[in-house]
């Protein structure tokens, strides 16, 4: 099957050609048809099959069949929902690339970023507007956008928007749209709460599902190494040492890689890290400006970026087609996450690899991922088992600037003092004092720091010398005469 099968519009089929699309993938054989006649769509496929294009493409077409000069207004006909920032990019890129020979305008709004342009954009009108909840709301709330003539809605990434907490804000938004919309959900996975919800907001949907649920590419070829930490304190910093390893391991066959973080603060660690080791990665998570956000995805996406180490905020949105390797080195806490995480690499048909690191206390974790892909990972040894490097494990600082292997740079966790001789040059323990001896050791500096005695130079005065009182040397009569 061709495009030209499924019945676009010419603008539409030229600029397809010019992306370079000639198949349809099967996502999109399905999902079309029933997206240009205006029905409801539920649609479940993994991730990298083309979902995007999915509803971009006969939401184009069924607009510029109705507008074909434009709307002319500044009334919203189309919203897209997304989970993040980075995925709402892409899908405004995606509707710029298939309508650039159409008169539809498209804009994105996200947060994090700067109202006022968005709000001009507004005024001027806008066709199709791709957003994320939290920003959408805030411009509804200032008199920025209505949906009240909106004909079609998207909810991208259900489950993510489930996971994020974002269905109040969903539920008040669809409150917002007129019941005759058309309504269509994508994910790559349908958690039981999206069944619920549909019920909701969907009316007769279709339901398109074209892997089986919560699969990923059979063109990934997954891998996990248990690792058992030598000691609690060192566990974080060994883990990176094995991170290291496995991808020092891949060679040449890492062009480039993604490695996903359950936890912020993990990302900005492992990125400094693997600088100071010489590797060429940058971080990404939500905490972070968007401008250095886009910067860091642009580089990533030029090549000119080797290792981003993202927070599930990449892992829903990021699209590089040529991602040779993703390394999980936390087990999510989701299993769905991790058909996300990926998802990364593998896409389009190509070949990817995925390797993951699991600790004892992530096994509960991995059998959970186990249980929802109906697989067992296969096992890797530890790379850095038995080598230098579990022990350099990172003290943060290279093997050839730090300490030698072994030790810490700190005496409160057990290392020696810099001055500290070596063990060859320690004097032998000294005779330990009988408790008189202490005794005397502990008045002697007291003595000396009141200053020398006037009698210091004769002999030893025993008792209380010439400081005697004159009462006691009284016999008993004569202190009782007195």
């Amino acid at each position: 099957m061709t495009f030209q099968d499924l019945n676009l519009i010419e603008p539409i089929l030229r600029a397809l050609k010019d992306e370079g699309y000639d198949t349809p993938t099967p996502i999109q054989q399905q999902s079309i048809p029933h997206s240009i006649m205006g029905t409801d769509l539920l649609a479940c496929a993994q991730t990298g099959t083309g979902k995007t294009a999915a509803f971009a493409i006969p939401i184009l077409q069924r607009l510029s069949e109705k507008y074909p000069n434009g709307t002319g207004s500044n009334h919203i006909k189309t919203l897209i929902l997304t989970p993040t920032r980075e995925l709402a990019i892409q899908i405004g890129d995606s509707f710029t690339a298939y309508g650039r020979h159409l008169k539809l305008r498209n804009f994105v709004v996200f947060g994090g970023v700067g109202q006022k342009p968005q709000e001009d954009a507004m005024r001027r009108g806008v066709d199709i507007l791709i957003a994320t909840p939290g920003r959408l709301l805030d411009l509804m709330n200032q008199g920025f956008v209505s949906l009240s003539q909106l004909e079609i809605f998207v909810l991208d990434e259900a489950d993510r928007m489930l996971d994020m907490g974002f269905i109040p804000d969903i539920e008040r938004i669809f409150s917002l749209t007129p019941f005759t919309r058309q309504t269509l959900f994508f994910s790559a996975t349908m958690a039981p709460e999206i069944e619920r919800i549909t019920n909701t907001f969907l009316t007769a949907p279709a339901r398109v599902e074209v892997a089986r649920q919560a699969t990923a590419s059979e063109t990934i070829d997954q891998h996990v190494v248990i690792i058992r930490p030598s000691r609690r304190d060192k566990a974080d910093s060994e883990k990176r040492a094995v991170l290291r390893a496995l991808i020092d391991a891949e060679g040449d066959a890492c062009t480039n890689a993604i490695v996903f973080c359950n936890r912020k603060v993990d990302v900005d660690i492992v990125a400094k890290s693997l600088k100071k080791y010489g590797y060429d990665a940058a971080p990404i998570h939500g905490d972070l400006d968007q401008s250095q956000r886009t910067r860091t995805l642009d580089a990533f996406r030029a090549g000119e970026l080797k290792i981003l180490v993202a927070s599930d905020v990449a892992a829903r949105g990021l699209d590089v087609p040529s991602v040779s390797h993703v390394f999980n080195f936390d087990v999510p806490g989701h299993p769905e996450d991790y058909i996300h995480r990926i998802g990364r690499t593998g896409r389009a048909g190509r070949s990817g690899k995925a390797l993951t690191i699991c600790n004892p206390r992530d096994e509960k974790a991995l059998a959970a991922v186990e249980g929802l892909i109906q697989r067992e990972i296969s096992r890797l040894p530890d790379p850095t088992a038995g080598t230098a490097a579990a022990f350099e494990a990172d003290s943060e600082t290279p093997p050839e600037q730090g300490t030698r292997p072994g030790t810490s740079r700190s005496r409160a966790r057990g290392g020696p003092r810099k001055d500290a001789p070596p063990p060859a040059e320690k004097a032998a323990p000294a005779a330990k004092p009988r408790p008189q001896e202490r005794i005397e050791e502990r008045r002697e500096p007291r003595r000396e720091s009141r200053g020398p005695r006037r009698d210091d130079t004769g002999p030893r005065v025993v008792g209380m010398g010439d400081h005697l009182p004159g009462f006691i040397a009284l016999s008993f009569e004569e202190r009782r005469n007195c």
